[in-house]
């Protein structure tokens, strides 16, 4: 064997007239025949998803591509003002935001199920959801994918996909335990948080299969047309400079 037999992945591959991914030739198996987000699936799950998966896993990305001036967006476009030369760098400010408070919570929120749903069958679901919130809030912390500082009366995209969901078969344990874990905050704590939008998409995305460990890379993937989006627009019309010198002003002494 080869010593060198440990340099290899199964993702893809380029020859000199060819390009496969997943085992697939990209030209004539895939370009034409499959949509970015069965690509998407393909590249990160190893294989082709149904139907009902595509259309599930489609409207979690768009549900995650955009929203609004938020800071993540904000960095971009600060990031371009400095950098107009630097596409790519304007891009990867607005993508290095994303954790606990901002988009983040899509992981954040797929670890806390998986602890939940682990070795539990839908019967002891409400029961386990109940001793996780709990346990959260007793140690003084937070319940990832619930409350919005925007949406607080309702986030509409976490009713949208939940609807998806039960339409192609796909709600399972994962976004079934979100909503016990909403009732059960709701009960121990007398606050009344809605399901957030990244809340609802981890859960539907650890129930497509996808490991809480890459979750995040997939609403990175999503909010990355967002921010591309935003830059055009910086470029076109251009807000960030006139921020920096409103901040500028407000800061003086």
């Amino acid at each position: 064997m080869s010593e060198r037999h440990w340099l290899h992945t199964d993702v893809g591959g380029a020859g000199a007239d060819s390009i496969t991914v997943r085992g697939r030739d990209l030209a004539t198996e895939l370009m034409g025949r499959v949509t970015f987000t069965e690509l998407t699936f393909l590249l990160v799950r190893g294989r082709e998803p149904t139907p009902q998966e595509t259309a599930l896993l489609d409207a979690v990305l768009v549900s995650l591509a955009e929203h609004g001036l938020t800071p993540t967006v904000l960095a971009a476009r600060l990031t371009h003002t400095g950098a107009p030369e630097s596409l790519q760098g304007a891009v990867a400010a607005g993508l290095l935001g994303a954790g606990s408070v901002f988009l983040g919570v899509v992981e954040d929120t797929a670890v806390f199920l998986d602890a939940v749903v682990a070795g539990c069958g839908d019967d002891g679901l409400e029961a386990a959801a109940a001793e996780a919130v709990r346990a959260r809030t007793g140690a003084g912390g937070r319940i990832p994918g619930l409350g919005h500082p925007v949406h607080k009366a309702g986030d509409p995209r976490t009713e949208r996909i939940y609807a998806i969901a039960r339409e192609h078969g796909l709600e399972g344990p994962h976004l079934r335990a979100l909503e016990l874990v909403a009732a059960a905050h709701r009960q121990a704590t007398g606050k009344a948080l809605p399901i957030n939008g990244a809340g609802v998409a981890g859960a539907a995305l650890a129930d497509l299969g996808f490991p809480a460990r890459i979750v995040r890379g997939m609403a990175l993937l999503a909010r990355t047309a967002g921010l591309v989006a935003h830059l055009d627009e910086e470029m076109a019309r251009g807000l960030g400079m006139a921020l920096f010198r409103d901040v500028e002003r407000g800061a003086r002494i």
